[in-house]
C-alpha cells in the first residue's frame, strides 16, 4: 500500500500556467499521476496539453473530481492558495512554493488543523510513491517500489538517500519530503504515525537536521508508539552553534537543536541513527532483514 498519494489520487495544480507549474505538472503526468485539472485565476477554458484549466479549486473538483492539490503559486499568493485548496474539500495539499511568510503560514496552520485535511509543505520537494503517483518535485527515476518509508526535513537529502536505497536494492512505498521551514503542516510524527499504520511499509527512514524539536518529539512518539524498525539520519553534526544552516528552521542556539542532541534522543528511543546517507541505507538493509 502507499501514504497520502497513491493510483487514486486525482490531482488539481494550483499555478499550472506558471513555468515551474507546468513543467513539473507534465512531469507528474508522464511519471502516471492523475493529473486531472489545473487552476490559474483567469484563465478558464484554457488547458495545458489536455489538462484543463479552472478559475477556482472549487470548480475544479467540482468539475474533475480532484482530491487533492499542489501549489506552484507565489509566495506572496501561496497561504490564500492552501487556505482555498482547504476550503474546497480536498483530502491532501503539497505546497512547493519557498519564501512563505512565517507569519501567513501561522495563519493557515492555525486554519487547517481544524479540517479533515493533509498539508504537506510548504517549501517541500512533496510526495511520491514509486510506481503510483507523484505530487511533487522528487525524481521518480531514483524512487523504485517497495517496503521502506521515508520522511524528511531535507529536500536534498530525500533524493541522496532514495538513491541510496534504490543501489541497495530497497525500494520506497512512500516517500515524504516535509520541508524545513519553522512553521508547516504534517511532521515527523504524522508521518511516522502513517506509516505504522500502513501493512505496505516494513522499515522507516527518518531524515532529520539541526534547529528546532522535531526530532526529539519524534524520538519520544517512536519510543511509546511505532513498533516497526526505525533508521535515522541527522544533518549538521559539524554545524557551528548560532549559525543558520540552510532552511529557516535549521538555527542552533546553545545545546539545543544540535545533531547530537537529537541522534541521542533517537538512540535512547531504539532508532539506529546513521552518521552518513550510505550508512542510514546499509542500516536500514540491516532492519529489513
Amino acid at each position: 500500500m502507499t501514504v497520502f498519494v497513491g493510483s487514486d489520487t486525482r490531482l488539481v495544480v494550483q499555478g499550472i500556467t506558471g513555468r515551474e507549474g507546468t513543467f513539473h505538472t507534465l512531469r507528474n503526468r508522464a511519471y502516471g499521476t492523475q493529473v486531472v485539472a489545473g487552476v490559474t485565476p483567469g484563465k478558464a477554458g484554457g488547458d495545458v496539453e489536455g489538462i484543463p484549466v479552472f478559475d477556482t479549486v472549487v470548480d475544479a473538483v467540482r468539475e474533475t473530481g480532484a482530491n487533492a492539490s499542489m501549489i506552484f503559486v507565489p509566495p506572496r499568493f501561496a497561504a490564500e492558495a492552501i487556505l482555498e485548496s482547504a476550503d474546497a474539500g480536498v483530502d491532501l495539499i503539497v505546497c512547493i512554493t519557498e519564501g512563505i511568510p512565517v507569519g501567513d503560514m501561522a495563519t493557515v496552520h492555525s486554519y487547517v488543523k481544524g479540517l479533515d485535511v493533509t498539508l504537506v509543505g510548504p517549501n517541500c520537494p512533496g510526495v511520491i510513491s514509486p510506481g503510483e503517483a507523484n505530487v511533487g518535485i522528487i525524481p521518480g527515476e531514483i524512487c523504485t517500489p517497495g517496503r521502506v518509508g521515508l520522511v524528511s526535513r531535507s529536500g536534498t537529502l530525500v533524493y541522496q538517500i532514495v538513491h541510496e536505497l534504490t543501489q541497495l536494492g530497497l525500494g520506497q512505498s512512500t516517500c515524504i519530503g516535509m520541508g524545513g521551514d519553522p512553521v508547516h503542516g504534517i511532521g515527523f510524527i504524522e508521518s511516522l504515525a502513517a506509516f505504522q499504520d500502513d501493512p505496505g511499509t516494513d522499515v522507516v527512514a527518518m531524515v532529520g537536521e539541526i534547529g528546532g524539536d522535531d526530532e526529539e518529539r519524534a524520538a519520544a512518539y517512536i519510543a511509546d508508539n511505532v513498533t516497526k524498525p526505525v533508521v535515522g539520519y541527522i544533518a549538521g553534526f559539524e554545524a557551528p552553534p548560532g549559525k543558520r544552516m540552510g532552511h529557516a528552521g535549521a538555527i542552533v542556539t546553545g545545546s539545543k537543536g544540535t545533531a547530537a542532541a537529537k541522534a541521542e534522543a533517537l538512540e535512547a528511543a531504539g532508532v539506529r541513527v546513521g552518521r552518513t546517507p550510505s550508512q542510514v541505507a546499509e542500516l536500514v538493509q540491516a532492519a529489513a532483514g
